[in-house]
Formats: structure tokens, sequence, C-alpha cells
């Protein structure tokens, strides 16, 4: 598996040499807000730009909870401002979620983004909360019409090594902490962490990391059985060929059920 880090170089100097040749807009008829600004992320939280627009691409990079000054590129579903007019209600309400691929002020990080989390630079939302709140980005960890649970899960626990990749370079919180473990597992493997109680990183298995980590697959055997997914990660640690299972399903204790990881299990050891 190959580091956010590593993609996100390639991912954003491509982008960038795109625009030093053309000049991207907001909006095609050129009357888009010059900026734009990060919205409805906690303060202890960051906005995951990623390499393609939906949850399904990897994680290359990330904005800011108060970010500001972003320049938006596109957004798809793509669409001119005359032809949204002549859409009627029931195709405007069928179109998929839309993402834009933003970038930076300093145009030294790009990514792409749901939309719900961008609002124009400059235009504060009175709103009631409960009004303008957007969905948590890991709403599509819910059960969803045409989405593979499996496919899902597998993208949870790929989006977890991201994450903690990114904790490892960065000032951001690994997965270790509360807020960001609540994405990705039941409050009992939460609790556990915050009690310090485990002696080995619950990812790695060891204390101390040094190799290389392979793609989530789902079990070949038993990828699903009465709700209960199974994804295995083959990794190489210190030189060791190691694998951890990954048990994941529905947890209902939550709202819209997402899936969570409720065991982990390693050579010789698992936890809860």
């Amino acid at each position: 598996m190959t580091t956010p880090e590593a993609r996100s170089t390639v991912f954003v100097a491509s982008v960038l040499l795109t625009l030093t040749a053309v000049t991207a807009v907001a909006e095609i008829d050129g009357h888009g807000p010059d900026a734009w600004r990060v919205t409805g992320v906690s303060a202890n939280d960051h906005l995951n730009a990623r390499m393609g627009p939906g949850t399904s691409y990897p994680v290359i990079d990330s904005f800011g909870h108060n970010e500001r000054g972003l320049q938006q590129v596109t957004c798809v579903p793509f669409y001119t401002a005359e032809y949204y007019h002549r859409m009627s209600q029931a195709q405007i309400e069928a179109l998929p979620a839309r993402w834009c691929l933003m970038r930076d002020a300093t145009m030294s990080k790009a990514g792409w983004v749901a939309q719900r989390f961008i609002t124009p630079d400059g235009v504060e939302t009175y709103a009631p909360a409960a009004e303008t709140s957007p969905q948590p980005e890991h709403e599509p960890y819910t059960a969803q019409a045409g989405l593979d649970p499996v496919a899902q899960a597998v993208d949870l626990v790929r989006e977890l090594y991201e994450r903690q990749f990114q904790s490892e370079n960065s000032n951001l919180p690994s997965v270790l902490d509360t807020d960001v473990a609540n994405h990705y597992f039941t409050s009992d493997i939460v609790a556990l962490f915050a009690s310090g109680r485990i002696g080995a990183h619950p990812i790695y298995g060891a204390q101390d990391f040094n190799g290389t980590i392979g793609e989530p697959t789902p079990d070949p055997d038993t990828p699903m059985l009465r709700g209960m997914i199974t994804i295995n990660v083959d990794f190489t640690n210190f030189g060791r060929n190691q694998r951890v299972v990954y048990y994941i399903r529905p947890d209902t204790t939550r709202q819209n059920a997402p899936l969570r990881i409720f065991r982990v299990e390693h050579d010789g050891w698992s936890y809860p």
C-alpha cells in the first residue's frame, strides 16, 4: 500500500501543472465565488481531500477545519447554469452527491472534497445548526441501496490505515484518538484505546513499526456471514510477515447503524 503522502505528491504535482495551463473557475459562467472555506467540520478534526470524487478513492491530503481562501477547480456532476435551470425537480433530486476538486491558497495541496463541507468564503451561516449541519463524511459506511457492504468495509479499513499514515507525518491525531477512533471502531474498542490498557499498537500489532502494509481484502472463504464482514490485511513488520483480521458489522447503537470494527485479531492476540 503506497502511503497517502507519496500519492499526494504525485497527484498535487499533476493538478498544479494542469492549472498553470488552464485557468479553472468555480462556475461555467464565470460568476462563482472568488474563494471558499471549510464548514461543518469539528475543531479537532479535518476535511479529507481525496484522489477522486467519492469515498472509494484514497485520502491524499487534508484541509483544516477552518481553512479559508480555497480555490475551486471543478465539481461533479458537472452542469452549466443554463442546463441546471432546465432540469426538473425530480432530475435534480436524482443527482448523486456533488464533489469538488479544491486547492489551497498556496497551491501546495489539492484534492476532491464533498461539496457539503465547503461554502463561499465570507458568507457566514446563521441558520440553526439542526438545519444546516451536514451529514458526517463517514455516512457512506451506512447501508445504502446499490452499495456492496463488503466493498464498504474494505474502504473503511483502507481509510483507517490512511488516517494513521497521515498522523505519523503531521500533527493530525492518530487512530487511537477517541474522536478519530469513533469513525472506525465500536464504542467498547474506543474505550479500550482511551484507557491505555492496550499494550501494542492496535493496527500494527507491535509497539513499533518498520515495514509495508498490503491492501485490505475480503476473506476469500467467508467475506460475509450473517451480517459480519471479515477483512484481512497482510503486512510485514521488521521483516516478519503477519496478518491482521478485522471483523466488521453494522453498529446498531449508532444512528443509521454504520459499519464499525468490533473485533481485531493479530497473530497470537486479539481485542477487545
